[in-house]
Order: C-alpha cells, then structure tokens, then sequence
C-alpha cells in the first residue's frame, strides 16, 4: 500500500529536494507526493481528494497568506484522520506545544534529516 504525503512549502526546490531523498520509496511504491506551494492549494488538493483520504502532510509553518499552523488548525477540524507535521527551521518548545495543542503530531526541524523522516514516514502503516 502506498502511503501518499502532500508537502505544503513556498520554496521552489522542496520538491526535488524530497523526490531526491526518498526516490527509492517513490519507485517501489511505497510513498507518492503531493505538493502545494501554499495552505489555500493544499486545502484544495485535499478537497479535491474527499473526506476519506489517508495522507500525511508536512507543511511548512512560515509561509505568505495562511501560516502553517493556521493550516493545521484547519486540517484538524476538516479531517481529523491525518497525520500532520510542521517544518520549520525555528522551532522552539513554545512551537512544539502549540503543534501538539493544534493536534498535530510534531515539530520536524529543517534541514529535514530524510532518514528519520522516512521512518516517520513507515511507521503506522
């Protein structure tokens, strides 16, 4: 079963930044990536997708329009199943609370180490 993850970040090269580490689970078939360049295209793609999907999402927390957090809230409430993650490369605990009180998962600090992501990733398969 493929595990589908939608990667909400405005920086242009996020995308090939995680098709590069994880191209190996891309190719088996183990994971498959969405992405959206901000929180109103990722509430879109999600949308668009019904309210049974089965993702995981990392979104950014800074971001121009709709924070990532503001996007979490969001999430929560439309689509309680999914697993969300914030990315930030300033994360404090004060952030990591909030995240956790929003009812994300956690707190994944940039640079992203890809080889604990792809173990985030696996786990609760």
């Amino acid at each position: 079963m493929t595990r589908t993850i939608l990667v909400v970040d405005d920086e242009p090269d996020v995308e090939s930044l995680f098709r590069q580490h994880l191209r190996r689970e891309i190719r088996d078939g183990t994971v498959s990536f969405r992405f959206a360049e901000s929180g109103d295209e990722a509430l879109r793609i999600l949308d668009e997708c019904g309210p049974g999907l089965d993702m995981v999402i990392f979104s950014d927390v800074n971001m121009p329009k709709m924070s990532g957090l503001e996007l979490l809230a969001i999430l929560r409430k439309r689509y309680p199943q999914l697993r969300i993650f914030i990315v930030t490369a300033y994360g404090t605990e004060e952030m990591a609370e909030e995240v956790k009180g929003l009812g994300g998962q956690g707190l994944i600090p940039k640079p992203v180490d890809f080889l604990s992501l792809k173990d985030l990733l696996l786990m609760g398969r």
